[in-house]
């Protein structure tokens, strides 16, 4: 696939973040829980997973290969993500969207380049060059500058 499709496809992705974040915060107010938000929204999306696999799904894992899968791998990926997003709809409805995302992008940024670099989750390494620490200083400079009242 092309290089610049995949960019424009990660940016939707970020913006469809942004949108469920603003969308989920909203219903964590609602509800009064943004854990209960949170739940309501990780039972939605494993329907939608679901659906969509469905229709997608061309090459099934074979139970030797599902057994070969690390027990953790199981788990951890649904920890960290009800973590993360019960509390992006926690802080969203305190600090408003733009804080949270710009706070939230700063937190994944930071960590994916010491991840990169250290090959950290199995992950390909990354070097951190000057160039990725001057985007990471930029991106600070951003959210002071978004941030600023």
């Amino acid at each position: 696939m092309n290089q610049y499709v995949l960019f424009f496809l990660a940016v939707i992705g970020g913006v469809f973040l942004a949108v469920q974040g603003g969308l989920n915060s909203t219903l964590g107010v609602y509800l009064k829980n943004p854990l209960l938000a949170s739940l309501a929204a990780f039972f939605s999306s494993t329907l939608f997973a679901l659906l969509f696999l469905v229709f997608s799904i061309k090459n099934n894992p074979t139970w030797v290969e599902i057994k070969q899968i690390p027990t953790y791998l199981w788990f951890t990926g649904g920890l960290f993500s009800v973590l993360g997003i019960g509390l992006y709809y926690y802080t969203i409805p305190k600090l408003g969207i733009s804080t949270m995302i710009s706070l939230g992008l700063f937190g994944q940024l930071v960590f994916s380049v010491f991840a990169g670099h250290y090959g950290w989750l199995d992950l390909p390494t990354e070097p951190i060059t000057i160039k990725r620490t001057l985007g990471i200083i930029t991106m600070l400079s951003g959210i002071i500058l978004i941030n600023l009242k």
